[in-house]
């Protein structure tokens, strides 16, 4: 034999290959790339091998060749799966939103994202609609909208995904709630178009809101104490006559519910001017009118 040397070139590092009487091949151990060859030209890193003989003469082979090229080409996979981060909404979000945007990134740093594997389910239930993805290779921004309004309630959010050598992240998942139903609110006193001698004014009533507040003439928000869904206090009426007065009671998440009055105020007594009686005398059993001038 007269073989001198055997070299083999793995992704620029060379390994010298040395003769194996048993095996009567030339042998060296290597070490893999780092890196997936997923996004090497042809999916493979070529291996080039370059045998040379004691008269000098040569023979190069590599993952070209036409008779043996597929024998060097060196498939490498890598063993990290895609990282997958919900962004919004957050874990135990209250939203008044019934149909709120999803948003998660998808991200692998070798192989890359295979973006048609990337899977969003909602309380369990892989969606159907589009996924709206942006970006490439290593990195997607994902975005989905539901299209039917989601009830009120604790919803449950899973995102998944693989990378182009076929790994799979962990499921992602989170909880968030929705509550996008205006509270209920019963104003039980005063009645609409009540009128009131005294600014100071009582009123009552029941509500499912989280908060109450009353506001007269759109002035300064007075805010009321709820107990046990029911409400009681005074307001002030701030003109004479007319009075506009909104109670509005906010749910949790942020929706309202007004009911509005309209209450009158009249603190000044009618003032009586003068009066007539005709005819006066007046013959018994005969009839006679009285008339009154008043101002107010």
């Amino acid at each position: 034999m007269s073989v001198k040397t055997v070299k083999a070139v793995v992704n620029g590092q060379t390994y010298n290959l040395t003769y194996n009487s048993e095996t009567q091949r030339w042998e060296a151990p290597a070490t893999a790339p780092d890196k997936s060859s997923y996004n090497q030209s042809g999916h493979y890193y070529s291996v080039q091998i370059t045998a040379e003989d004691m008269a000098g003469n040569s023979d190069v082979k590599d993952a070209t060749d036409a008779e043996i090229g597929s024998s060097l080409q060196l498939t490498v996979k890598e063993k990290v799966a895609p990282v997958c981060v919900i962004v919004s909404p957050t874990s135990g979000q209250l939203t008044a939103n019934s149909k709120p945007e999803i948003k998660w990134t998808v991200t692998d740093d070798d192989s890359g994202v295979n973006a048609d594997s990337i899977v969003l389910l909602i309380d369990s239930e892989e969606v159907e609609g589009a996924i709206s993805k942006s970006g490439s290779g290593n990195s997607y921004t994902c975005t989905y909208t539901p299209g039917t309004a989601m009830g009120d309630g604790e919803h449950t959010i899973t995102v998944r995904a693989s990378d182009n050598d076929g790994n799979v992240s962990s499921d992602v998942s989170l909880t968030f709630r929705v509550l996008a139903t205006a509270p209920n609110l019963s104003i039980t006193t005063p009645e609409d178009n009540g009128w009131f001698k005294n600014a100071s004014v009582a009123f009552s009533g029941t509500t499912d809101g989280a908060t109450l507040k009353v506001i007269v003439n759109d002035g300064e928000e007075q805010t009321v104490e709820i107990s046990e869904g029911a409400f009681s206090g005074t307001l002030t009426l701030t003109t004479e006559g007319a009075n506009t007065v909104k109670f509005i009671a906010t749910s949790a998440s942020g929706v309202e519910t007004t009911v509005t009055r309209t209450l009158n105020l009249d603190t000044k007594a009618p003032k009586i001017i003068s009066v007539q009686l005709v005819p006066n005398p007046v013959d018994a059993s005969q009839p006679f009118t009285i008339s009154v001038e008043i101002e107010d």
